[in-house]
């Protein structure tokens, strides 16, 4: 199976986040990329860098104005007196149907959902190059490859059209699932991520060609809260298209994969073309969230079983955190898809 991945993805480096209203060291570390690395080329896969997509593909699923705020406002930023070193937003609206404020402070509280997403000088290329990653792996699956995978570092799935938020900036799974529409009339995307897809679905929430099932931690108790639960279904002509399975937290291999089931029913009865998989790890029982309790094996047989769905399939990362079995997890996952592990 062929790889994607920029070294320029590298680059972005976030210092701190706040979780429960402390500053953390931020998880989203450049070395998930080498543990990540490891996994993908102890699965057999052939690791190749993408080309510059430009904006044309980023820009299909994220407003003109979001994308003009990710790209300039650290530079913009660093001319307020006394400012901290990374964007981060210290106001949020309560409501976003109004006037668009002219401020760097007030657009980043209108364009970050939290504070587990600081911008720094080299997060905007680094965002880009990740988002190139899923468009290669993309573009290689509509060649006829059987599968591809995407290193996508920053993740996105937590990113709207127009908002940012866990550690997401440029959501790289909507952008394959947008891809894949120029030549799949119906694409799939699948959420495996310990934390719902909350960016993934609303960008896709009022559309029909485009189905979106998420797997995750109930967020009853967990992030991102306010997205995630059951009775969210899309609306308007999306309506029906959308939809979510919570997880009671530390939910195992036998829970996690008898709603995959349940997922492959919805997605059979879509009849999609192709799927993106957005393949988050830290379902994992030592990852450092602790939300699930998947284990290394368990990767495996749910690899297996979305396999055997027999469709052309875009497999873009998104969470895994620092652990030991960090690359395991990933060789077990990308092996049931034709990769020879070594």
């Amino acid at each position: 199976m062929k790889a994607f991945y920029a070294e320029e993805q590298k680059r972005h480096d976030p210092k701190t986040f706040l979780s429960s209203g402390a500053a953390k060291l931020n998880p989203e570390k450049p070395e998930r990329i080498g543990r990540l690395l490891a996994g993908a080329l102890s699965a057999g896969c052939t690791i190749e860098r993408p080309r510059n997509h430009g904006l044309g593909p980023v820009a299909a699923v994220h407003t003109p104005e979001y994308l003009d705020f990710l790209e300039h406002i650290y530079a913009r930023w660093q001319r307020i007196e006394g400012a901290s070193e990374e964007v981060i937003p210290n106001i949020h609206p309560i409501a976003r149907n109004g006037s668009y404020p002219a401020s760097a402070v007030g657009q980043a509280g209108y364009h970050m959902a939290d504070t587990a997403c600081p911008i720094s000088g080299e997060t905007w290329q680094s965002a880009l190059w990740s988002a190139w990653s899923a468009i290669e792996a993309t573009e290689a699956v509509m060649a006829g490859a059987p599968a591809a995978y995407a290193l996508c570092r920053p993740p996105g799935h937590h990113a709207f059209a127009d908002v940012a938020g866990g550690f997401c900036f440029i959501n790289n799974s909507a952008v394959a699932a947008q891809v894949l529409r120029k030549q799949a009339a119906r694409v799939a995307v699948l959420d495996v991520d310990l934390h719902h897809g909350n960016g993934t679905q609303g960008i896709f929430y009022a559309r029909p060609d485009v189905l979106t099932v998420s797997l995750h931690a109930d967020p009853v108790r967990f992030y991102p809260f306010f997205w995630g639960h059951a009775d969210e279904r899309g609306e308007g002509a999306g309506l029906g298209y959308n939809f979510n399975l919570p997880l009671p937290r530390k939910s195992a291999d036998a829970a996690f994969l008898e709603a995959l089931e349940v997922a492959f029913q919805r997605i059979r009865a879509f009849s999609p073309d192709a799927l993106v998989v957005a393949l988050g790890l830290d379902a994992f029982e030592g990852d450092p969230f602790g939300g699930l309790s998947v284990t290394t094996p368990g990767f495996s047989r749910i690899g297996e079983t979305i396999a055997k769905l027999g469709l052309p399939t875009v497999i873009v990362q998104e969470g895994g955190y620092l652990c030991d079995e960090l690359g395991d997890n990933l060789t077990a996952f990308l092996t049931a898809f034709g990769g020879k592990a070594r």
